[in-house]
């Protein structure tokens, strides 16, 4: 059975492949081999731009160019020739070196040179910067995706900032908000782990065997490896992690999913938030034509974008606890475990951006139902019990919680069962008069001010 979107076993590959084209280009096999073919040609350069590895001649500004060119237009068919080398090595970098050292060989100043490709490298020298490479591409793309859900939940919280509605802590009844106040809150939170998200350094190792440069020093015993190797690791953008084994230990690789998840995990909490306004009313949906709520209910417009998004952070999330958990774990200097694990970083950002996507299409869709937002506060008249006792404390009046509290807790009172509370407490003419102007709509602090106070070049 041939591949396509109808055969392939994951969804990414399937059902989804259409919305996530571009991803194919940062974190498929063919990406991976495209960034250690980078990592090889432009090491091989460091090394010949170094004053203490005489035997390679400086290439010509037109080799570099050629060299270069092997990866940024780095095609399926080479990806296919590693693949054949691979077939004879059983050893993904080993075939890398040889597809390489073919480009050096078309370069005559260059040919002679041929075992500086890959030298005093191990495999994981290649595969640590190269994934290092992946995860600063993965991090751009979801970051573009990231900065415009906070951006779009930053223009609904303005848009709604005076849209007074009715808190619910535990479920129940409680002092009231604006629409706007709760979406700034979102905001913040999806910005600051945004912003922390964006801090993580990406770090990489290139120092031998077991991270001691212990072939490098017996060849050239008078060269500044550590330099070299801090140097040509922030050439590529990632920073010199100067103690390792065979292996970057990962570290940082936890880091970077912690803090994606953390987003993600907000982001799942916003999901849940707006399908619960969506069910009782506070958020109608726009009407997609020919698009269908229910196979049997004809009348049902479901909230089908923020529960796909909620599935496709559920999914995210589960595999970076699990890759955060096990990659930083490796038996003594080096095992392989962790290679089918990284195979998945594509995955979850995969699984990322289609609950961001999904997301910023149901944010698309709402349509904020005023008049239900009215009623409920409406009918909510026992959230003023909150003011009033805390103008009784003001007046030093005996126990005003107590007193508040037997005459309202579990009730619903509406305008006039208000009214009569406040006549049985004989508040101080002034006292009185404030609060019988209070409405449960009024009654919503700085809510409105907070929600226009957000700075979106902050947030991301």
């Amino acid at each position: 059975m041939s591949l396509t979107e109808l055969t392939a076993i994951g969804p990414l590959d399937g059902r989804y492949r259409n919305k996530l084209e571009g991803l194919s280009e940062l974190a498929s096999e063919q990406a991976l081999q495209r960034y250690r073919v980078q990592v090889e040609i432009e090491w091989l350069l460091h090394l010949a731009a170094s004053e203490a590895i005489s035997e390679i001649p400086i290439p010509s500004d037109a080799d570099c160019t050629a060299l270069r060119a092997r990866y940024e237009a780095f095609s399926s068919d080479d990806a296919q020739r590693i693949r054949d080398f691979e077939a004879e090595t059983n050893h993904d970098v080993k075939a890398v070196e040889y597809f390489v050292k073919g480009a050096v060989d078309d370069l005559p100043s260059l040919a002679p040179h041929r075992e500086f490709v890959h030298f005093a490298c191990t495999s994981e020298d290649i595969n640590n910067t190269a994934y290092g490479l992946m995860l600063l591409a993965l991090r751009r793309e979801l970051s573009t995706a990231m900065t415009t859900l906070i951006e779009r939940i930053t223009a609904l919280a303005n848009d709604y900032a005076s849209d007074a509605m009715l808190s619910r802590t535990h479920g129940q009844a409680a002092s009231p908000t604006t629409m706007g106040k709760e979406l700034a809150n979102v905001a913040s939170r999806l910005g600051r782990q945004h912003r922390q998200f964006l801090a993580i350094e990406v770090l990489g190792k290139f120092n031998g065997a077991v991270g001691n440069y212990n072939a490098h020093t017996v060849a050239y015993p008078e060269a500044n490896w550590r330099e070299l190797s801090a140097s040509f690791l922030q050439r590529l953008g990632l920073e010199q992690n100067p103690y390792t084994t065979q292996i970057e230990p990962h570290d940082y690789v936890a880091e970077y999913l912690h803090c994606l998840s953390r987003f993600n995990q907000v982001l799942l909490d916003f999901d849940r938030d707006i399908w619960s306004y969506i069910s009782i009313g506070y958020f109608g949906q726009k009407q997609v034509a020919g698009e269908t709520g229910s196979s049997t209910m004809p009348h049902k417009v479901n909230p089908i974008d923020f529960e796909n998004s909620e599935g496709n952070l559920g999914i995210a999330n589960a595999l970076m606890g699990h890759l955060a958990d096990k990659l930083p774990v490796s038996r003594w200097q080096r095992d392989l475990s962790d290679s089918t694990v990284l195979r998945n970083l594509g995955v979850v950002a995969g699984h990322s951006l289609l609950a961001y996507q999904a997301t910023l299409k149901g944010i698309g869709k709402l349509t904020l139902n005023r008049t239900a937002l009215a009623a409920d506060l409406g009918r909510s008249w026992e959230v003023l019990a909150e003011p009033v006792q805390m103008v009784m404390r003001r007046l030093a009046m005996p126990e005003p919680y107590e007193t508040l509290k037997r005459l309202t807790r579990g009730e619903q009172l509406d305008e006039k069962r208000y009214s009569e509370l406040l006549d049985q407490l004989e508040l101080p003419a002034e006292a009185d008069a404030v609060l019988r102007e209070l409405r449960p709509e009024t009654y919503t602090g700085l809510a409105e001010e907070l929600a226009r106070g957000l700075e979106p070049g902050n947030l991301t």
